[in-house]
């Protein structure tokens, strides 16, 4: 009977438990976003592998070897595993704990006790074994709160995770064009070189037979040696890109000193897919991770306040255990053995100087600071979508003035040569025309790695490569 009613009063604070939590409740924040992209002329969808787009088959196996074997995205991974066993952590303290126990002893009483009798034998034996549980009751909504917060911490941790994969592909595709492209700016020196040392050896021997001067042999010797100049400095540059493209590929540090990235496509060659924004802009809260975790980050700082609110309220916890206990091990599962307890408390803090409001003001402070970050995410991400939109569209121009350049050139300097065999013109205008041909060449490789690199910016900043492969706890 008396348990009856014990389970009578406990159930229905159960139930209402179960139905109350402390606010606020969280609701999006409004934000003013524009109505369309600028620069946008068309539209394409952002594929979720949107690097194959290059149809670089080295490229494509680069991205793969880097998703596996990189040191940042094996972190991001094993904090987000952190998240995830800390809300398994905060959910259980939603359900009752239960331990069981068993014990023996052999005792023995002084004789001289207040507890002995004449007669009793003063050594006995205590055996037991119980079952003890214990809940205190979320009436108020304490630890739904924290698990929300949790929750929130582990979604935010695979956005993070996200965040820092798409941020990883699109560093080994700009790694991998910064590679293709100084491997085509030492190929184009490299046969500059050849042909100013062909016609340095040319100049010679017309110096030796009396036909040009020193001064234009000289001038012809600076020339060569200025394009022999510039070789180290490239293929130093070459160097540190191997190296840091293999730091971001993940390789071992014997890899790294003991062999180089594979190349595969010449960058003239590598496909410029047509990278523009499809849908709304309201869609990049949706794609781009880091903005993703921004706003599950309120979220769980919204979650805390509720959390810290709850301590305003009683805490009620529940108690009972059932076991039994004999001398002997013959009774110890009879029913005279049984011994058991049932309790409900509460506990509500009268005085503690100020203690909880300053908490519940400290978590609100922390949810202003998370809807700041919130919004500054969100600011800095409509910027780099617009600075990427305008540099993808200025690149592809910047290449077609480019490559106008070269071919221009590239005639001037014909003509320069024919007008100097013919005795028109000076060596002068010939090495100006090379000159000028060299630095043209460079910088259109140059606007061709910017153009490539433009397109992996866009992609990154519409949050492009992550869709679909979200973990969600």
């Amino acid at each position: 009977m008396i348990l009856h009613r014990f389970v009578a009063a406990v159930l229905p604070a159960a139930f209402l438990s179960g139905c109350m939590t402390v606010g606020p409740d969280y609701h999006r924040p409004e934000i003013d976003i524009p109505e369309h992209w600028p620069a946008a002329k068309t539209e394409a969808a952002v594929a979720p592998r949107w690097w194959q787009s290059y149809n670089d088959p080295v490229l494509d196996r680069m991205v793969d070897e880097a998703l596996a074997h990189n040191s940042d995205l094996a972190l991001a991974v094993a904090r987000l595993d952190e998240a995830r066993a800390q809300l398994g952590i905060t959910r259980a303290d939603q359900y009752p704990g239960v331990a069981a126990g068993a014990g023996a002893s052999r005792n023995r009483i002084s004789e001289h006790s207040p507890q002995f009798f004449p007669g009793i034998d003063p050594t006995f034996n205590d055996l037991n074994a119980s079952v003890n549980a214990s809940w205190e009751l979320d009436f108020w909504g304490k630890y739904r709160r924290a698990t929300e917060a949790a929750r929130a911490d582990l979604l935010a941790s695979a956005s993070n995770r996200d965040a820092v994969r798409l941020a990883l592909i699109a560093d080994v595709a700009r790694g991998y064009f910064n590679l293709r492209s100084l491997d085509a700016q030492i190929a184009v020196t490299r046969q500059t070189v050849t042909t100013r040392l062909a016609s340095l050896d040319l100049q010679r021997k017309r110096f030796e037979a009396g036909v040009v001067s020193e001064l234009e042999l000289h001038q012809v010797e600076a020339e060569a040696s200025a394009a022999q100049a510039l070789l180290p400095f490239l293929e130093n540059q070459l160097t540190q890109q191997e190296t840091a493209l293999s730091v971001l590929l993940g390789r071992t540090p014997r890899a790294i000193v003991g062999s180089v990235p594979d190349r595969g496509a010449a960058i003239e060659a590598l496909s410029v897919p047509p990278a523009v924004p499809a849908g709304l802009p309201s869609d990049l809260l949706e794609r781009r991770p880091d903005l993703r975790a921004a706003e599950q980050r309120l979220v769980a700082a919204n979650a805390h306040i509720g959390q810290a609110k709850a301590a305003y309220f009683p805490s009620i916890p529940l108690t009972g255990s059932f076991g039994t206990e004999s001398t002997t091990l013959a009774d110890l599962f009879t029913a005279p053995a049984r011994v058991w307890l049932l309790s409900i408390s509460a506990a509500q803090t009268v005085f503690d100087a100020g203690r909880i409001g300053s908490q519940v003001q400290a978590a609100q402070a922390r949810q202003r600071q998370a809807l700041a970050q919130y919004q500054s995410a969100i600011q800095n991400a409509f910027k780099d979508t617009r600075d990427a939109l305008v540099a993808q569209r200025k690149a592809r121009e910047r290449l077609e003035a480019e490559q106008a350049r070269v071919a221009s050139l590239q005639k001037a300097l014909e003509l320069a040569r024919l007008l100097y065999d013919n005795g028109e013109s000076s060596l002068l205008d010939v090495l100006d025309a090379e000159r000028g041909l060299l630095g043209a060449q460079l910088d259109r490789v140059e606007a061709q790695r910017a153009q490539l690199a433009a397109t992996a910016d866009l992609f990154k900043a519409l949050g492009g490569g992550w869709e679909g492969e979200a973990q969600q706890g």
